[in-house]
């Protein structure tokens, strides 16, 4: 098994952060997981950046990855949602794009695992424009699974994925508990079968107007920042695994 992901920041895991200030993320948690139920090391690689939009995921970072020497034998797909956040945007686009990246890694001999992002709109602002966009883009990009004979994992539409206990504090990115829920149902889908990860209903956000003036100091002003200064959070960055690693066949995270 050799597995390499492609993608943003939900595939390269910001949220989930490490005490080191490194990013684990469901991708990582998916490696550990295949490595523990297959019953053997497997290779990973991580090409996601955070950022991206998917024009040069689906180019530059699957070039890179169908580049790896050995060739992978899975490989996850995942973007499109720094798309949505901007304003305007071309859905059948984006589809037609995703469509191309699935017939190269198809006609490659490498098998496709196609997400979509857990939608983050509910506190979102301008959220249901998000939603809207993001419900379109699933929607359009579901019946490849039947078509290409893929695996498709449908996070946008997991309604459990939406309560803010996943959440990190930008409202944008999974924090442990959403990338664990991922990894978890991703592991299924791929034939190892792991319950999905629930946590305590009773966990709920605090909110007021000092915690809304907080969120909107720290996260959306300097987001609005790097949009008017043509500016990405993932700016002189490279995926975190560029080569395979091994990942033993220990018990997951």
């Amino acid at each position: 098994m050799r597995y390499v992901a492609i993608g943003d920041s939900f595939t390269e895991g910001m949220g989930d952060t490490q005490p080191d200030g490194s990013e684990r993320g469901w991708a990582d948690l998916v490696a550990a997981g295949l490595a523990a139920g297959l019953g053997e090391p497997i290779q990973y690689a991580n090409l996601a950046i955070r950022g991206r939009l998917l024009h040069p995921i689906v180019t530059d970072q699957l070039d890179a990855a169908l580049a790896l020497d050995p060739k992978p034998t899975l490989l996850s797909l995942n973007g499109g949602g720094n798309d949505m956040m901007r304003p305007g945007g071309d859905l059948k686009t984006l589809v037609d794009m995703t469509e191309r990246a699935i017939r190269r890694c198809v006609d490659a001999g490498v098998q496709v695992l196609m997400l979509s992002g857990a939608d983050p709109s509910d506190r979102l602002p301008m959220g249901g424009s998000f939603r809207r966009k993001g419900e379109a883009l699933t929607a359009a990009c579901a019946p490849f699974a039947d078509k290409y004979g893929l695996t498709f994992v449908d996070m946008f539409r997991d309604e459990e994925i939406r309560r803010a206990g996943y959440w990190s504090s930008d409202r944008l990115h999974l924090n442990e508990a959403g990338h664990r829920r991922v990894a978890s149902k991703v592991l299924t889908a791929l034939g190892h079968p792991t319950p999905a990860h629930v946590i305590d209903p009773s966990q709920s956000a605090r909110g007021g107007l000092l915690a809304e003036a907080r969120y909107y100091r720290e996260h959306v002003l300097p987001w609005v920042q790097r949009r008017l200064r043509g500016q990405s959070s993932g700016d002189n960055r490279t995926g975190k695994y560029t080569t395979w690693i091994s990942v033993p066949a220990t018990q997951p995270a």
